[in-house]
């Protein structure tokens, strides 16, 4: 999942976009209205944590243009405000879903996490293939009963191909959705994750790879 961070508070900003990597989503950070629009255009987000009250380009300003230009992806909105009509204003300008502050951090990764799977195509809470199940809350994976061990990349990868039930899904697709503005785009991150992957799922093969086209979910 990938997720753009928008808010001016430096400290919070970088605290909520450490937190949502370690849960294993792809996080981006802006400081700024401006900045968060610029981001936008160039990056499919699934889901954007909005600071409201955003210096530059107001945060009601970036939802409103994310409404107008047909955004696909989800907004959850904060704001220091809590009142009852500060939370219908908000929804009735296009966020998705509110959340005011302080919050627990807990909190804030159900409602990205809930916003993610309406994202695009709806996406269950527990995606499962053969004997294999994977539950993205839970960080959980296992085939045939056995517990995988996985790393928060390889999680991730998983998570995202099984999301596409068998459809191709390109490297730079992956690179994208899985890791974040930092990824070199010539990395071999991609196909050395797959590598191990493949190892800790066994037999029979799970990821086919497909030439010239990426990687799929065998038998979904």
């Amino acid at each position: 999942m990938r997720v753009l961070v928008a808010e001016d508070h430096e400290l919070l900003g970088r605290s909520i976009a450490t937190g949502l990597r370690r849960e294993g989503m792809a996080v981006d950070l802006a400081l700024d209205g401006a900045e968060a629009l610029r981001r936008l255009v160039g990056t499919r987000y699934d889901v954007v944590v909005l600071d409201r009250d955003l210096p530059g380009v107001h945060g009601d300003e970036v939802c409103r243009q994310l409404v107008a230009a047909r955004f696909e992806g989800r907004v959850l909105m904060l704001t220091a405000a809590s009142t009852v009509r500060d939370r219908v204003d908000g929804l009735e300008i296009g966020a998705d879903d509110y959340l005011g502050k302080p919050f627990d951090f807990a909190e804030l990764v159900a409602r990205v996490r809930a916003l993610g799977r309406r994202s695009g195509s709806p996406v269950p809470p527990v995606l499962l293939l053969g004997d294999l199940s994977l539950d993205p809350a839970r960080r959980l994976a296992t085939r045939g009963g056995r517990r995988l061990d996985l790393t928060t990349k390889e999680f991730s990868l998983l998570e995202c191909l099984l999301a596409r039930s068998g459809r191709v899904v390109s490297a730079e697709e992956l690179l994208e959705r899985v890791w974040d503005e930092a990824a070199d785009p010539f990395t071999t991150a991609v196909k050395t994750t797959v590598r191990r992957l493949r190892l800790k799922l066994g037999d029979p093969p799970i990821i086919e790879t497909v030439r010239e086209g990426g990687y799929r979910v065998q038998g979904a």
